[in-house]
């Protein structure tokens, strides 16, 4: 039974909207530097999944946006094809999304094993952490996963004897590491409303602030928000037809909405709330992907550290999603200098 709205429920979903705002931002951003992409792409999807797919999914407490688990898909997309195609394969992996979901496919993607989800995403974890480990030096990751295992050595060693920015980085990447781990083991339970990716962006940037670290790199944020729309063309379009192409659409298609349809299944356990309807929720992520398609931006699936965040912060209704979106957009509208 869907809760009915109140002043009380109004006001649980309206704190559970900041929580999660508050994790969606960094989370959007990071994401889009892992994807090859400018940080706000990651923030326009971050906003279509809350303000639209949030209004329609069948999974009312779960939240949409750019996930890591497409970060080294998308990647490989961007450099096979470029930024200017990436809309292109978005845009059909959320046709097919949409379709399957219409067609009430949504039973099937959820009868892949967890064990198979699990692994896939492990294996990501793997190559975003050996590419990401550059980056965290103020290096820029070498090229496939293995180069860029086998370099981590390399790059210590070049931090190391350069002394300089490159140490500070990986200082503030350090610190933003154990904060995380030490919020997950340390916190009082009652302090947990705050997740640990979100204290330890907090710590890292007070620190980085308080310190004076200029030379460090930090987030380039265009200076018109829209520009990082690249909307398909004519002529792109048609590259659908190419075999490389239509695969990169099936394959975000796939993953995106098996990894969508497993974290609803999760949430579902983690409240006495109204259960998924996955049909319906397979189709609104198909809507919503096919949004981020047309404007050019990163693909999206339901996302379980905010999904998490969101029900442990109280969230009664889908209210709380939808208005974390709107929170996105207010934010990088009013005042985008801060991003970076």
């Amino acid at each position: 039974m869907t809760p009915s709205f109140s002043a009380e429920t109004f006001g649980r979903d309206f704190l559970a909207s900041i929580v999660v705002f508050l994790v969606a931002l960094p989370l959007c951003m990071g994401i889009s530097l892992a994807s090859g992409m400018p940080p706000t792409a990651g923030i326009v999807t971050g906003i279509v999944g809350g303000t639209i797919v949030g209004a329609i999914s069948g999974a009312p407490l779960q939240v949409s946006g750019p996930a890591a688990g497409l970060s080294v898909l998308v990647w490989q997309l961007v450099k096979d094809f470029g930024v200017d195609m990436l809309g292109v394969i978005v845009l059909f992996a959320g046709l097919i999304q949409l379709v399957a979901g219409l067609c009430k496919l949504g039973q099937w993607f959820r009868a892949v094993s967890p064990a198979v989800i699990n692994g896939m995403l492990a294996g990501i974890g793997v190559l975003i952490l050996a590419s990401q480990f550059h980056v965290m030096l103020d290096y820029k990751p070498i090229g496939t996963g293995i180069q860029n295992l086998l370099g981590i050595p390399t790059s210590i060693m070049n931090a190391i004897s350069s002394g300089d920015h490159h140490l500070q980085a990986a200082g503030v990447g350090a610190l933003t590491i154990g904060t995380i781990i030490a919020w997950s083991l340390l916190a009082p339970k009652s302090w947990r409303l705050f997740p640990a990716p979100l204290m330890g962006a907090i710590v890292a940037i007070v620190a980085a602030a308080v310190l004076g670290l200029g030379e460090i790199q930090y987030v380039d944020v265009p200076d018109n928000f829209w520009s990082v729309a690249v909307y398909p063309t004519p002529e792109k379009l048609m590259r659908i037809t190419e075999w490389p192409v239509l695969v990169g659409a099936i394959s975000i298609a796939f993953i995106a909405s098996a990894e969508t349809l497993l974290c609803a299944t999760a949430v579902d356990q983690m409240h006495r709330g109204p259960r998924t309807k996955y049909d319906r929720e397979l189709a609104a992520q198909g809507l919503g992907n096919s949004i981020c398609g047309i404007l050019g931006v990163l693909p999206m699936t339901g996302v379980i550290v905010r999904s998490g965040a969101n029900v442990e912060a109280g969230a009664v209704t889908r209210l709380s999603a939808i208005m974390h979106g709107f929170w996105l957009l207010l934010f990088v509208s009013v005042i985008p200098f801060t991003l970076r």
